[in-house]
């Protein structure tokens, strides 16, 4: 079991941004050597690192991933919007959707209309992928860690993660 506190957590944005930069070579080869390690391990550690980090960091301090992130948008979630503004359904999205290349209903501005400082106005009717981000409590990490780690430079949680993921496998970046 991994203790909640392993090591001084990275927050400052700023810092967590330079520290990406130098390290995006380093990231691509982690990526690989993450490939090449048995998946159901890479999700239990994974799982249990995001259980002891996430709780020390307040994504509502932040808010950078809602300055970042293009937030897919259910039928019943348009739904839901629409209810809590006491808005038709049809106002909602020519307001705040948009159809995607791809048809998909998605928020048409980032940052996200709903950010208001580093916290989100409709918290308590935020939408699924909001709800989920950075989306380490779910399976088959290594098949994902692509995506992941393009918001390695955003998010304080997958930042402070994957590195002490590092630690763990005792990864010599080459």
């Amino acid at each position: 079991m991994i203790k909640k506190k392993l090591v001084p957590l990275i927050t400052d944005l700023d810092t967590i941004k330079h520290i990406a930069a130098d390290k995006e070579a380093e990231n691509d080869h982690f990526r690989i050597f993450l490939k090449q390690q048995d998946g159901k391990q890479v999700d239990s550690i994974v799982h249990q690192l995001n259980e002891a980090i996430t709780p020390q960091i307040d994504c509502t301090q932040c808010g950078n991933c809602c300055r970042s992130l293009m937030i897919n948008v259910t039928p019943e979630e348009t739904a839901s919007l629409a209810f809590h503004f006491k808005m038709e359904v049809a106002v909602v999205k020519d307001k705040y959707i948009e159809i995607s290349e791809q048809g998909k209903m998605i928020i048409n501005t980032i940052p996200c209309h709903f950010l208001g400082g580093t916290s989100c106005t409709i918290y308590e009717n935020r939408f699924t992928e909001c709800r989920e981000f950075p989306h380490l409590h779910k399976d088959n990490f290594t098949s994902r860690v692509f995506g992941l780690l393009m918001y390695y430079a955003i998010c304080p949680i997958i930042f402070n993660v994957v590195e002490t993921l590092k630690e763990k496998f005792a990864f010599e970046p080459s």
